[in-house]
Parts: structure tokens; C-alpha cells; sequence
């Protein structure tokens, strides 16, 4: 019988302090439309093919309908970054996770002890993910879960990573549920136990997880 491929969340939660934050990578444009053939125009601007004939607040609405992010400057990443640093020094839970999230993804422009400029700060984002975690907010308590299960930010501990997986699970976070189960499943950073590692398969499938799902499929 050939043993069944188990699948592992290892993607960050990516949830910053606010509503519709952009998550980091996405840089789709809502209903961007190609420009017509000898005309150039930016992002925010319409093709004239579009336009002709059109009023001024016609074509307003026009805009508005196609692109409506277009008109909503967002803050740009330094902006972010400083009012989730000033949230997360005052003990905000959410803003240290998303702190954690800026550094590791290296929308953060940070240096090492040298001053060498460096991508991304593994261990800065570690230490707010730590912050977050031991004050209860689900998604920190993954995400440090993740970092002490990939060695990132931090030594290498599948213990610790099942510690915080366990955690968050607890608390209803899906992606945490999937891998304590991945983990039970394949005896890392605990004893190896099928039956518990399914329990926690069909809670994070019960939610819609399709890693979940195909877990147990696989287990099948």
C-alpha cells in the first residue's frame, strides 16, 4: 500500500490591522482593460475607445464602475508600516501580527548588523508573531507555529511549531487544524497518532479547507 501524500498549509496568514488590506504578491487590477493599438494609457486612465462621446461625469461614472479601486489611493507600504508599528508598541494584537507579516514578506525595508539591506527580516517578523501569539490572536499563534516548523526567524523546533498549531486550532483557525493533523500524522514534534491526526483533518474540512479534504481522501 503506498503511503498517502499528506498536504501541509505553509503559506502565512496574512491578516494586518484594518479592512481589505491587499495581501502581499497580488497586484491584479480589478477589470484592467488592454489599451487600444497606437494609444498609451496608465492604470488609472481609460482608452479613448471608451470615452468618445462621453461627459465629463459620464465618464466618471464609467471609471468608477470598471475601476473603482482606481480612484482610492491606499496608504503606501511606509504609511502602513508606521501605523502598525504605533499599534503594536501600544500591545495591539493585530498589529503586531501584521508588523510580523510586513517584515517577513520585506515590505519593510530592513538591515542587518552590518547595515546590509536584506530582503526580509525572518526574525523580526518571528519576535511580533511571538508578541501576538502569547496574547491569544489565532492567526499569530500559526504563523509562529509555521516559523518554528520551517526554522525560520527561529531554530528549527516541531515541537514548538505543534505547540503553537495546537493553539490556534483550539481556537477555530483552520489552516492550524490542517497541519496539527498533518503533523500527528507523520510524527513530527509529537507522538504519531492517526486517529487524532483525522480528528483535526475533519475539523479544518468541516470548515471548507480543501488541504483538509485531501488529506482525508488520502487517508482513505
Amino acid at each position: 500500500m503506498n503511503t498517502p501524500v499528506i498536504l501541509f498549509s505553509a503559506a502565512l496568514l496574512l491578516s494586518l490591522a484594518g479592512c481589505g488590506e491587499e495581501v502581499p504578491g497580488d497586484k491584479s487590477e480589478t477589470g484592467a482593460l488592454p489599451a487600444p493599438m497606437g494609444e498609451i494609457t496608465t492604470e488609472k486612465e481609460l482608452p479613448s475607445v471608451l470615452t468618445e462621446g462621453l461627459t465629463v461625469e459620464e465618464k466618471s461614472d464609467l471609471m468608477n464602475k470598471i475601476m473603482p479601486s482606481a480612484q482610492v489611493e491606499g496608504p503606501t507600504p511606509e504609511e502602513k508600516f508606521l501605523k502598525l508599528k504605533k499599534d503594536a508598541e501600544t500591545g495591539d494584537a493585530k498589529a503586531q501580527n501584521g508588523l510580523g507579516v510586513m517584515y517577513y514578506t520585506g515590505e519593510v525595508v530592513t538591515k542587518d548588523a552590518s547595515g546590509k539591506i536584506m530582503n526580509n527580516d525572518p526574525a523580526a517578523a518571528a519576535g511580533w508573531f511571538y508578541r501576538s501569539a502569547i496574547q491569544g490572536y489565532a492567526d499569530a499563534q500559526f504563523n509562529l507555529g509555521l516559523m518554528y516548523a520551517n526554522g525560520e526567524g527561529v531554530a528549527k523546533d516541531e515541537a514548538k511549531a505543534v505547540e503553537w498549531f495546537r493553539k490556534a486550532a483550539e481556537q477555530g483557525n483552520v489552516d492550524a487544524q490542517n497541519n496539527l493533523g498533518a503533523m500527528y500524522y507523520t510524527g513530527e514534534g509529537v507522538s504519531k497518532n492517526i486517529a487524532e491526526a483525522k480528528v483535526w483533518f475533519k475539523k479544518a474540512a468541516a470548515q471548507g479547507n480543501a488541504d483538509a479534504q485531501a488529506n482525508l481522501d488520502a487517508m482513505k
